[in-house]
């Protein structure tokens, strides 16, 4: 292997110090052009290499990172998470690397059997989007080391690296925003602990509640989905409650759109009778006739962010481990109205 040539190897051929040699390179001042232009030949002719030339090199190096997504979170309707697979290729491809995308279905997850493109090692590193049951997660880091990050979820069990959105701040502000417009008995739609961040923003809902003295029923917690299969399923009749609430936290739009939805066809209106807040700011087109207030998530700084953790690991670069919070914003639309006391 040839030996790196050396600011000290260009400076000993001319006879000046290594300081004129950095100085003529990087076009600093106190060099002669006669004496720079002779600098920059000779360091040409020797296969001189600049340390940013090296360190740049080095970056772009192209890698295929592999992105799983379970089956249960790709239905019909559910294409957040094809979005945020879109923003998670269009950045790989801005740092010149590949994405495959394979679909665990609910049975390879179910028996925690390894996905293809690990078996097959077509893989430099993974980014798995939406929670995994606990078992694949454990296969995944048992059996393999590739280096992994997880988006938009985190595992409790687990230290891992993994880039969510602040689901407990954002129904936090959603919830406080209800209370403004007049709003105390408010209920909160998601199935807990299906998945960490419908728990987180469960929390959120219920830190804003507490601080504003409100006391919440067991009959305002309302489940959104099979917690097996993660079907979307929705069941609410607000006159058959003993308190019947005035507004809704749904821990996404899609359960917002349909919470809508059912309280049309049982003949109340939005915001009329009812307020009703969603997360994500991301819907079908199609599937509600109400633009819904919402928190909105930062899908491609999120992206971004896991990008550059899982090349920083791949790469073997120090990086700052754990959980990468990225913000979000309350975006207004339609869909809450103030109680007019």
């Amino acid at each position: 292997m040839a030996k790196a040539v050396k600011l000290a190897d260009i400076a000993e051929q001319l006879g000046v110090s290594t300081v004129t040699v950095s100085k003529a390179l990087s076009g600093q001042k106190g060099v002669s052009e006669a004496m720079r232009e002779k600098i920059k030949q000779l360091a040409d002719e020797l296969g001189y290499k600049q340390p940013s030339a090296v360190k740049k090199e080095k970056s772009t190096k192209s890698y295929n990172i592999g992105v799983l997504v379970s089956e249960k979170y790709l239905g019909e309707y559910a294409s957040f998470y094809w979005r945020m697979y879109q923003s998670v290729a269009t950045r790989a491809v801005q740092k010149e690397c590949f994405t495959m995308l394979e679909v665990v279905s609910l049975e390879d997850e179910a028996e925690a059997n390894l996905p293809k493109i690990v078996l097959e090692r077509k893989v430099d590193g993974l980014i798995l989007i939406g929670r995994l049951r606990t078992e694949y997660l454990g296969a995944l880091r048992q059996n393999t080391q590739i280096p992994i990050v997880y988006l938009d979820f985190y595992d409790e069990h687990q230290m891992s690296d993994a880039v969510i959105s602040n689901s407990y701040y954002g129904t936090y502000m959603l919830t406080n925003y209800l209370i403004e417009h007049g709003h105390e008995k408010i209920a909160y739609v998601g199935t807990l602990l299906f998945t960490a961040s419908i728990t987180d923003r469960y929390f959120g809902y219920r830190k804003s509640m507490l601080e504003h003295g409100i006391e919440v029923p067991q009959e305002w917690i309302i489940p959104d989905r099979d917690m097996e299969c993660g079907v979307v399923e929705i069941d609410i009749h607000p006159d058959q409650m003993k308190d019947m609430p005035t507004a809704f936290v749904c821990n996404s739009d899609l359960t917002a759109s349909m919470v809508i939805n059912q309280l049309e066809e049982q003949g109340y209106r939005v915001p009329q009778d009812f307020s009703v807040v969603g997360f994500d700011n991301y819907l079908f087109p199609g599937l509600c006739d109400i633009e819904i207030t919402t928190y909105e998530v930062d899908i491609r700084e999120m992206a971004n962010k896991a990008i550059h953790v899982l090349l920083k690991k791949v790469s073997g670069e120090r990086y700052k481990q754990g959980i990468t919070i990225v913000e979000g914003r309350l975006v207004e639309k339609a869909s809450v109205q103030q109680v007019v006391k």
